[in-house]
């Protein structure tokens, strides 16, 4: 039996919504949470790599690898729990976990304790991640859910674009990288308190699942067996995997293949602000063309874009500053994508189950980024100096998920 949507119980009752602008930057911060701890690492990588990990570079991205595979077992935790326990509070379990496991990385003396502690941080971070897009659903739906996530999207883009650069700051004044953990601690605080004093609880307790072996599997069951969310989970999974492989050989890729290391937090943040017109683009022309309709160009322009940066970049045809330019116009083009694509699929996912708003945001997001760090690891541990392996990996991801895109409807 399924429990009625509750956007109709809490659409009517409008004190629950804070004032649009609030809402979206409160829920921006809550999003970038997990760029900001995957980004503001970047800078530190080489350093923990030299402390940590001298015998191995490579292994310094497990770093981010880590915190990613945390996410994904996280992320199939706080759906249901957001389901039965309300938004609010899973948003303040999923943000304590996150403090306490970035406080406790600052003393980590060795790679395999930091990286048990970055896979906790991880599942802390999905708590706000997943029960914020819950949230949203509970308020809004389809092109306007989709439209409302692209605003979200353009203030959140801000804070991933300048983290590489405020983590290179912090290190600098701190000498060492334990000090960007600290600042994961000030910006998780950030968040909690935000959500604690100003957002109204989205869920009444009528509405809520409570937490059972037979509903979870019903549950679950449910969303697994509808076509169109599993169409969607697959396409994010490719989409998140280029994703992934360039970020986690950014540093070695700007600083070794391109000797841009001491300008990579400049470049980075211009690079981040640039491809933010995507989401622009996106809130402006979703409600008149369809979610759909836009991500699936938004992969097909990726497939053009990763072609020609193979044959201009990857074999070699440029050369010096004009390889590195090339290169540099080419992860614009990759984040662009995200932008277009990732706030559109999640409302394609979530408008198909708005009773189970969080169970599916779960799962989604839990099968995505699971299937994206699979995919993205070895092409990351397979970095060998060129642009190959991540402008590959690009090529094929964007190429599949345009065909899947082909059965997914609106």
């Amino acid at each position: 039996m399924q429990v009625p949507d509750p956007i109709s119980a809490v659409s009517a009752d409008e004190p629950r919504k804070l004032p649009l602008p609030e809402f979206v930057a409160m829920l921006a911060v809550l999003f970038a949470t997990v760029a900001f701890s995957i980004d503001a690492m970047l800078p530190a990588l080489s350093n923990i790599a030299a402390e940590l990990s001298p015998e191995n570079q490579n292994r310094a991205q497990l770093v981010l690898i880590s915190f990613m595979a945390g996410m994904g077992v996280g992320t199939a935790c706080a759906g249901p729990l957001s389901d039965a326990i309300g938004r609010k509070r899973a948003i303040m379990i999923g943000s304590t976990i996150y403090i306490l496991s970035a406080a406790g990385a600052i003393f980590a003396e060795s790679l395999t304790p930091l990286l048990v502690l970055r896979f906790f941080q991880g599942m802390g971070a999905s708590g706000p991640r997943i029960a914020g897009t819950a949230l949203i659903r509970d308020l809004y739906s389809g092109r306007e859910m989709a439209r409302i996530t692209s605003f979200v999207m353009m203030i959140f883009i801000m804070i991933p674009a300048l983290a590489p650069a405020l983590g290179e700051v912090i290190i600098e004044l701190t000498g060492s990288w334990r000090g960007v953990f600290g600042a994961f601690i000030a910006f998780g605080l950030i968040g909690v308190t935000w959500v604690g004093l100003r957002q109204p609880e989205t869920l009444p307790p009528e509405r809520r699942i409570p937490l059972s072996a037979r509903r979870l599997v019903a549950s679950t069951r449910e969303v697994l067996s509808n076509r169109q969310v599993m169409l969607c989970t697959l396409t994010l999974t490719f989409g998140f995997a280029q994703m992934f492989s360039l970020l986690s050989s950014s540093e070695q890729l700007f600083g070794e293949t391109f000797g841009r290391a001491d300008s990579f937090t400049r470049w980075f943040a211009v690079m981040a602000l640039l491809s933010g017109l995507g989401t622009i683009i996106n809130a402006r022309y979703v409600m008149r063309f369809g979610m759909r309709r836009i991500a699936r160009a938004a992969y097909a322009m990726q497939v053009v874009s990763a072609s020609l940066a193979l044959l201009l970049v990857g074999t070699g045809a440029l050369q010096g500053d004009a390889a590195f330019y090339a290169f540099f116009l080419w992860a614009v083009s990759l984040f662009f994508m995200a932008g277009v694509t990732f706030g559109n699929l999640n409302a394609l996912a979530l408008q198909h189950m708005p009773h189970l708003a969080g169970m599916t945001a779960s799962i989604v997001a839990a099968l995505s980024a699971l299937g994206a760090v699979a995919l993205a690891t070895p092409v990351g541990l397979a970095y060998d100096g060129t642009t190959v392996p991540v402008m590959s990996a690009a090529l094929i991801c964007s190429a599949l998920a345009w065909v899947l895109m082909h059965w997914l409807r609106d």
